[in-house]
């Protein structure tokens, strides 16, 4: 056997318990299903056609990982029971399509309500985030190992309790890990957000949280300044995130706030180095003003103040 590195062989065995809970779970789930007198390969056959479209035997072949003649001969069983009925295509002269008729409905919906009933029964003592927490991480199981799940969509909306707390732990974690900055910018974070709290003005300020499938995972904020003026701060975009445009709708959301309330300038101030959003802010319209040296959170750094005429 080939020598594995002790890190990877722990992921391997997790992988593998959290594999075997698996089939015990999938197990119980299934036991409802299989007191329907069909078998499961044929309950998939079902629910591949109450939700396709002009489906032939060859897509649900490929769909299913199945044998062709093995495929053959369970739809020539459920067409016996009268669950399916296959037709001529008339935009393929040798293509047969394969339906579900009004039996076969009425089958798979007293299938799925069964099976809904048993996840509600699984789920049903978790909180709301935490069953949000679970459908992500499935997805994400599925799309690291390459399923089809759908992208989740990311909500724009006013913080809730404890989300603030949540924007400066992110960030912080953020900058340590990507560009090695010590605790004195979690300081920063901290003091911009209990400003805000303490001094917050809800007709010329905004926070806008960002949120999938219950998570946190970016902020944007809009602050006065001096008359006139706004300052937009604490900008983030989670690394899980990025490339969804999500930097550029919360920029833009800064933007459309600003400009709804008579600022005349919106502005911010940031690191020369941090690419991406540098990238946001010019697409946005802002332009660079000044650039001044400094050393902050562990680092020699180049501060840049940025400005946008609205």
């Amino acid at each position: 056997m080939t020598e594995i590195e002790p890190g990877l062989l722990g992921r391997i065995d997790a992988i593998r318990r959290f594999n075997r809970f698996h089939t015990r779970l999938v197990g119980a789930l299934n036991e409802d299903l299989l007191a329907s007198d069909l078998p499961l390969v044929q309950v998939r056959l079902l629910y591949d056609l109450a939700h396709g479209e002009d489906l032939s035997a060859a897509d649900l072949s490929a769909s299913l990982s199945l044998n062709p003649g093995y495929l053959s001969r369970m739809l020539a069983q459920l067409e016996d029971l009268d669950l399916i009925v296959r037709t001529p295509d008339p935009a393929h002269a040798k293509r047969l399509r394969i339906e579900l008729t009004a039996k076969g409905r009425d089958v798979i919906k007293e299938l799925e309500d069964k099976s809904r009933t048993e996840i509600l029964g699984l789920i049903g003592g978790l909180s709301e985030p935490r069953q949000q927490d679970l459908v992500a991480c499935m997805a994400r199981i599925e799309a690291l190992l390459g399923g089809t799940a759908a992208t989740p969509e990311i909500l724009l909306r006013e913080p809730k309790p404890g989300d603030l707390g949540t924007v400066v732990a992110r960030q912080a974690e953020l900058y340590a890990r990507e560009y090695g900055w010590d605790q004195t910018f979690e300081g920063l974070v901290a003091s911009i957000v209990a400003y805000f709290i303490r001094d917050f003005d809800p007709e010329l300020e905004i926070a806008r949280i960002a949120e999938r499938e219950g998570e946190v995972v970016g902020s944007v904020f809009v602050v006065k300044a001096e008359p006139g003026t706004a300052k937009l701060r604490l900008l983030y975009v989670d690394a899980r995130v990025r490339g969804q445009g999500l930097g550029k709708r919360l920029v833009h959301e800064a933007i459309s706030f600003a400009r709804s309330k008579g600022y005349r300038e919106l502005v911010l101030w940031t690191n020369a180095g941090l690419d991406a959003a540098r990238a946001i802010y010019v697409a946005a319209g802002f332009q660079l003003v000044s650039e001044e040296p400094h050393h902050s959170f562990g680092h020699d750094l180049t501060g840049q103040y940025w400005s946008l005429k609205l």
